[in-house]
């Protein structure tokens, strides 16, 4: 679990490619190492990823299976990239973001990039929903939470129609994270509310059949309403 607060910039400093996967290393990743452990998760930009090998002098190594590659922009990053880390959360430390699983659902596209005073007000495209990746739009709702790249980000605007939604980043944030310097067109990797998600599967699995658990419940209401109106 994290928080989508980044910690740290890493750099890429090698990758390996074969038919199974991939090895990335990290490095200049020194701050983030001090207490790290072989099979300890890090969020690299919003990807939980487990260390298989590291030194604290700053560099680590994860692999990336090919779902990964797939699902997230990992597989299109070059040696010399920066990428967002953050250490999985501690139950000591205060949760000042929301609930990140690094568990990334899509990538999406830098649509739009307009500077706001000192903020930069950004706007993302989803790709085209398909039947294995549904569209993740009911996920997203003004001044709700999504994750960006790592990042615990506040949403300003949906436009379903569009598909597109909205963030803004304080100067700030701007200096501490890897969005800020992406281009109109690059990929990002997007994580969505995971509250959301069980709070929909909850009212599907309540409302299965002829309204599920819930009939009952409704019908007592609609009994007791109608009875106090002398109706019945």
């Amino acid at each position: 679990m994290f928080t989508g607060l980044i910690e740290h910039l890493g750099t890429v400093s090698d990758i390996i490619v074969d038919a199974g996967g991939c090895t990335l290393t990290v490095s200049d990743a020194a701050p983030i190492l001090v207490d790290c452990n072989i099979g300890d998760s890090i969020a690299v930009n919003g990807a939980c990823l487990t260390v298989t090998e590291f030194d604290k002098s700053g560099w680590f190594k994860v692999w990336l299976a090919n779902e990964t590659l797939e699902r997230t922009d990992l597989g299109e990053r070059k040696v010399g990239d920066q990428l967002n880390l953050e250490r999985a959360m501690a139950p000591h430390v205060r949760f000042g973001g929301h609930f990140v699983q690094g568990h990334v659902d899509t990538t999406a596209t830098v649509a739009e990039r307009s500077p706001d005073g000192d903020s930069l007000r950004l706007s993302f495209q989803l790709p085209e929903p398909t039947a294995s990746r549904p569209s993740l739009l009911p996920y997203l709702i003004p001044k709700g939470y999504v994750t960006i790249d790592g990042t615990s980000l506040t949403l300003t605007a949906v436009d379903d129609s569009r598909r597109t939604f909205d963030v803004m980043l304080i100067q700030h944030t701007q200096e501490k994270i890897t969005l800020s310097k992406k281009a109109v067109g690059s990929k990002v990797n997007i994580e969505v509310d995971m509250v959301g998600k069980y709070v929909e599967k909850s009212v599907h699995a309540a409302l299965e059949g002829d309204g599920g658990k819930l009939r009952p419940l409704i019908e007592k209401v609609v009994l007791n309403v109608l009875t106090q109106k002398g109706l019945v």
